[in-house]
């Protein structure tokens, strides 16, 4: 029997940097809201002195359970999805913080070629420049980044990013609240490189705290210690900005915010007199095994994007996209990044055991629009990025190309050139494309007795046209910067593998838009059937940047909390 608890006026789904933000700035203007996170509780006493690489950098500690939960995949319709058992592709986070708890802090703003990259696109190229299979799903989203800046703003300060001035970016209302991280021997000859070839390199923006910090909502920061325990852990020091440690304290503060740990939400429920609304969500206690519902005046899907598809799919709010006919919504314009570029072997040794998640430096000339498209096979481009986040022995393990895999010499090239290797890379665009999409898979079921996720994604010529490009430029870097020997990755991908990681940086899925015919949700994030449904996160994205998104997440959550506020008071559809 479902047991029914007492009513708030906000719930979210998750307990990460959006759950979290809804939930700090709903609470703040004095709603009752409820998180229901299904991992457990977590704090910063539970990270000290486990710089322990197996247990979380290979055997995904703060990740999702393979065995209860995933997805099945494949590269194309007419082939048979199976099971993804272990992570590659994407890291989804379980407990107190979420993904959050574990990214590395890297927190670009998207460009407003993005927001409008459609419309850009064929002004200055034609209708034909975006490409049959792609035309149909790119289109802009509904709200340009003048209109989204405040959000950035704030998100940044709430995170007390580490930066500076980008030349090629856009119009800041304000500086980075902390100046940017240290620069290191290895980050300076990469400068020194790419100002040599009339580029523009500035230091990452950086959730890594560059020095103490206290956010606006009064939540204190430490400084980076640089060591290299970032993406994949938990910090330990408080000097990395993630949910738990800003916008959950936050909530917390106000009394009028809980969290349910241990509580995996399962249904959407519609409220049968009125079908153009929720009356909340059904979840079950991982502990218990016992079901519950939760009544809430506002529902927000604030988990990662495979799960808000599914919330959505499986409690049967939306139409599913139909890749055939390219009708439907939901599950239309997944896309992704990839992360490609060009090993450098030097003889000279560089402290690349140290470091932290989101130190580097990092270049937009080859990103957006910012170089001429005119005779070039795809649209967009990527970011150019050298980091040093700190490399740890089992997955940083750098040989030449043509050592073998095992045996003396493999040992001999492994050692020697631990120190002595350095890779600038570039995270590049993806854009939507007919047959990328989510579904529900007809075989395999989760241990709560609803379908998996679907996943059907390949590479296109574009993608690996757009990446030898990328890679080329990377080389040329790398060459410059005085290495021995390069490797170069190959810009033809082949089929896409989801086993291997290449990033956790994924999009779509609920693509937000200002027509219900091509969109899940509007630019407030709200969705079109359902007035007091929320979605945010990545999910919401029309495609991806050659950026990273984290950073555009938390600014969209910034106007979720905005619209849910204003909806909560005048209980009235909010407009574009």
């Amino acid at each position: 029997m479902v047991k029914e608890l007492e009513k708030v006026d906000v719930v979210t789904i998750g307990a990460g940097w959006t759950g979290g933000i809804v939930a700090a700035e709903t609470a703040k203007a004095g709603l009752k809201v409820k998180s229901l996170e299904r991992g457990g509780y977590r704090d910063t006493n539970d990270y000290q002195r486990v710089h322990d690489e197996l247990k979380y950098a290979q055997r995904y500690e703060l990740m999702q359970d393979t065995s209860v939960e995933t997805l099945t995949f494949r590269n194309k319709r007419d082939e048979r999805a199976l099971p993804v058992r272990r992570l590659g592709s994407f890291l989804p986070g379980n407990g107190r913080g979420g993904a959050g708890t574990h990214w590395n802090g890297q927190t670009d703003r998207y460009m407003a070629y993005d927001f409008e990259i459609k419309s850009m696109t064929e002004k200055k190229y034609g209708k034909d420049k975006l490409g049959e299979d792609s035309g149909l799903r790119y289109r802009d989203w509904g709200i340009t980044f003048d209109e989204m800046e405040k959000y950035y703003d704030k998100f940044e300060k709430t995170a007390g990013v580490s930066g500076e001035e980008n030349p090629l970016g856009e119009k800041r209302s304000s500086p980075y609240p902390n100046p940017p991280m240290i620069k290191t021997k290895s980050l300076k000859l990469f400068e020194e490189a790419a100002k040599k070839l009339e580029l523009h390199p500035v230091m990452m923006p950086s959730a890594n705290m560059s020095q103490n910090y206290t956010n606006p909502d009064g939540e204190k920061l430490n400084q980076c210690q640089y060591c290299a325990f970032c993406e994949r852990f938990a910090c330990e020091y408080d000097a990395k900005a993630t949910p738990d440690v800003t916008v959950l304290r936050t909530a917390e503060k106000t009394g009028n915010y809980e969290i349910r740990y241990n509580s995996n939400v399962t249904e959407i429920v519609t409220d049968e007199k009125d079908k153009n609304k929720v009356t909340g969500v059904k979840f079950i206690d991982t502990e218990t095994r016992e079901e519950y519902f939760q009544p809430a005046d506002v529902v927000v899907l604030t988990s990662f994007l495979f799960n808000n598809y599914k919330l959505l799919r499986v409690s049967e709010i939306g139409e599913q996209y139909d890749p055939e006919t390219e009708t439907g919504t939901l599950g239309s314009n997944y896309c992704y990044q990839t992360g490609l570029g060009a090993t450098g072997f030097f003889d000279e040794q560089y402290n690349t055991f140290m470091g932290a998640g989101a130190l580097g430096m990092i270049l937009d000339d080859f990103n957006g629009d910012n170089f001429d498209h005119e005779d070039l096979d795809f649209i967009h481009g990527g970011s150019i990025h050298f980091t040093q986040t700190g490399l740890r022995p089992i997955l940083n393990n750098k040989v030449r190309e043509g050592t073998p895999a095992w045996g003396e010499e493999f040992k001999k090239e492994s050692v020697e050139n631990f120190t002595r290797t350095l890779e600038v890379y570039s995270m590049a665009h993806t854009g939507p494309h007919r047959d990328h999409y989510l579904d529900l898979d007809d075989t395999y079921k989760d241990a709560y007795d609803n379908p998996q996720v679907m996943l059907t994604y390949n590479w296109t010529e574009q993608d690996n046209a757009r990446n030898k490009y990328l890679t080329e430029k990377c080389a040329e870097i790398v060459e410059k910067m005085g290495a021995k020997h390069i490797d170069v990755q190959n810009g033809d991908l082949g089929d896409y593998d989801i086993v291997p990681y290449q990033s956790t940086n994924i999009s779509g899925g609920t693509p937000m838009g200002t027509d219900p015919k091509n969109s899940v949700v509007n630019t407030w994030l709200q969705h079109w059937d359902r007035d007091n449904l929320f979605v945010a996160g990545s999910s919401t994205f029309v495609h991806n940047s050659g950026n990273n998104p984290t950073g555009t997440v938390g600014a969209f959550a910034y106007r979720c909390a905005e619209g849910i506020i204003k909806y909560h008071k005048d209980n009235q559809r909010l407009e574009d």
